[in-house]
C-alpha cells in the first residue's frame, strides 16, 4: 500500500493482508477503466494514475465494507468509482490553481494544456459514471449528489464569500463540500456495497465526512509548514494565487498589530517569489499555524468518536488509525 495507508492494519496482520490484496484488485480495475484505445487519451487519462497517490479513498471504501460482506462484489468497482472521480477532480484543479505540480509530477495542464486537462477530467467522470451504472440506481443517484456537491464547492470557492458572509464558515464550507463529500461517499458505497446495516451505513458516512475535512485541513497545513514539496505539490500554491486557507483566514480573523505585514501580503495573490518566501516564513512562525493544527485534531478526534457504536472488528482500530495518521502529518 502507498505509504501514507500501509500499516493502517498492522495490529490485525490478516486485515493487513487482504487489504493489501484488494487494494491491488482496485488498482488492476483502475487501469482497466481508464485504458482506451486511442494512445493519446490513454496516455492522458492514465497520466497522474501512474503517477501513484496515497488512494486514501479506495482504502476506506474497503474497510468500510469490513463491516459488512467484505468479499461482495460490488466493492472493488465502487472503490474504482471514488477514485476515478478524485483523479477527475485534480485535473479540473489544477487548471483552476494554475498548478505545475501533481504528485511530484508535472500536471497535466503543465505537460500539455488547459483544455486537454480539462477534456481529460470529464473523460474520467464520463468512465466513473459508466462504472458506477452497473452497482444500481441507489450507487448513480449518490454518486450525482457527490458530484453536484463538488461542482457546489468549486463554485464556492471561485465566487467567494458573500457580502457579510463569515469567511471561516465559508471555508469550512467549501471544504466539506469540495473534500468531505467525496470522502464521506467513499465510506458509503464501501458499507453500502458489503449490505452493512443502515445504522452501520449512516456512521461510516459521517464518519467519511469528518476525517476527509481533516485530511484537507491537514493537507492546507502542510502546504504552509513544510519546507519541501512533501504534499506532491509545490509549497505554498494557494498562497500564491491568493486562495485563503484555514491558516491564512484565522490570522485575518485577529488582526493582530503585529501581523500587519502578514495582512499587507495575504490581502492578494502573491506573484513574487521573494514576497512569497516571506510570507511562508511569517505564517510559519505565527500562533494562527498552531491553531489551524488544533482545529484538525479536533475534527480527526469527531471522526474518530463517531466509530464508538460500531462493532469491534479489526477494521474499526484500523480507520482510528486513519484518524492518527492524519492527525501525525502535521508533525
Amino acid at each position: 500500500m502507498p505509504s501514507f495507508t500501509s500499516g493502517v492494519a498492522e495490529a490485525d496482520p490478516d486485515l493487513e493482508a487482504r487489504l493489501r490484496v484488494r487494494l491491488d484488485e482496485v488498482e488492476k480495475q483502475l487501469v482497466a477503466a481508464v485504458h482506451d484505445d486511442d494512445g493519446f487519451i490513454d496516455e492522458a487519462a492514465g497520466h497522474l494514475l501512474a503517477a501513484g497517490g496515497k488512494r486514501f479513498r479506495p482504502l476506506l471504501v474497503l474497510l468500510a465494507a469490513e463491516f459488512g460482506d467484505a468479499g461482495a462484489s460490488d466493492i472493488a468497482p465502487a472503490a474504482v468509482v471514488i477514485e476515478l472521480t478524485h483523479l477527475a477532480t485534480l485535473y479540473h484543479d489544477d487548471v483552476m490553481d494554475e498548478a505545475a505540480l501533481r504528485r511530484g509530477a508535472a500536471s497535466a495542464n503543465a505537460r500539455w494544456d488547459n483544455s486537454i486537462a480539462i477534456l481529460t477530467g470529464d473523460y474520467l467522470f464520463a468512465v466513473a459514471s459508466r462504472v458506477v451504472a452497473d452497482l444500481g440506481p441507489d450507487a448513480v443517484r449518490i454518486q450525482a449528489e457527490t458530484f453536484q456537491r463538488l461542482v457546489h464547492g468549486q463554485i464556492h470557492e471561485t465566487i467567494g464569500p458573500r457580502e457579510g458572509q463569515d469567511r471561516l464558515r465559508h471555508y469550512l464550507d467549501v471544504v466539506a463540500d469540495k473534500t468531505g463529500s467525496l470522502v464521506a461517499t467513499a465510506a458509503r458505497f464501501g458499507a453500502m456495497t458489503s449490505g452493512a446495516p443502515t445504522a452501520v451505513v449512516e456512521a461510516l458516512t459521517e464518519f467519511g465526512e469528518r476525517i476527509g475535512v481533516a485530511f484537507q485541513l491537514a493537507d492546507d497545513v502542510i502546504d504552509i509548514a513544510s519546507e519541501s514539496a512533501d504534499s506532491g505539490k509545490t509549497p505554498g500554491t494557494d498562497l500564491r494565487e491568493g486562495v485563503p486557507t484555514l491558516a491564512t483566514l484565522l490570522v485575518q480573523a485577529e488582526a493582530r498589530p503585529e501581523d500587519a505585514r502578514l495582512l499587507e501580503l495575504l490581502a492578494g495573490p502573491i506573484t513574487d517569489d521573494a514576497e512569497h518566501a516571506e510570507a511562508l516564513t511569517l505564517l510559519r512562525a505565527n500562533p494562527a499555524l498552531d491553531r489551524a493544527r488544533a482545529l484538525v485534531r479536533q475534527e480527526a478526534d469527531e471522526a474518530r468518536a463517531l466509530l464508538d457504536g460500531l462493532a469491534d472488528v479489526p477494521a474499526r482500530a484500523a480507520l482510528a488509525s486513519l484518524c492518527d495518521r492524519v492527525v501525525d502529518r502535521l508533525g
